[in-house]
């Protein structure tokens, strides 16, 4: 199944920039800027995976939000906590580069962490988007996790 082997590619990746968000401020030269930023790719590119494994397309964005209406728009509706997680986009662009923002301190790096762990866990993630291949329609909550590797 070559979208089962691509979405796990994703998937990797995503469990990738979590385990370097979660390690966190080393020394004083890691910012709190970039660690949110690997919170936001680690949702970004979990929730792409979904996407690819499913077989649903999407266009190159960084934007959580376009990602959970793509999943929405078939009919996968997302609780109110992943949809919280849309705040981590300003993280993807907007904090990258100096200027321009508001400071990124350890309590937004903290709250940026727990999103990023309740959009990925997997009793979370994995059982909102329980779905039949074939018909693209939302199933009882089960989970994913048994065919993908994350």
């Amino acid at each position: 199944m070559k979208n089962k082997t691509i979405a796990n590619e994703w998937l990797k990746r995503a469990k990738s920039n979590l385990e370097i968000a979660i390690i966190g401020k080393l020394s004083n030269e890691i910012l709190y800027e970039d660690l949110c930023f690997e919170c936001q790719q680690a949702v970004e590119k979990a929730l792409k995976g979904f996407l690819i494994f499913i077989d649903i397309p999407f266009s190159k964005t960084h934007s959580i939000s376009y990602l959970i209406d793509m999943l929405e728009s078939k009919g996968i509706n997302m609780p109110d906590m992943v949809k919280e997680g849309v705040i981590l986009t300003d993280y993807a662009v907007t904090t990258r580069y100096p200027g321009g923002y508001e400071n990124v301190d350890e309590h937004k790096y903290k709250n940026a962490i727990t999103l990023q762990r309740h959009l990925l866990s997997k009793r979370l993630i994995y059982a909102v988007t329980s779905i039949n291949l074939k018909t693209c329609k939302p199933l009882i909550l089960h989970g994913l996790i048994s065919q993908l590797s994350l």
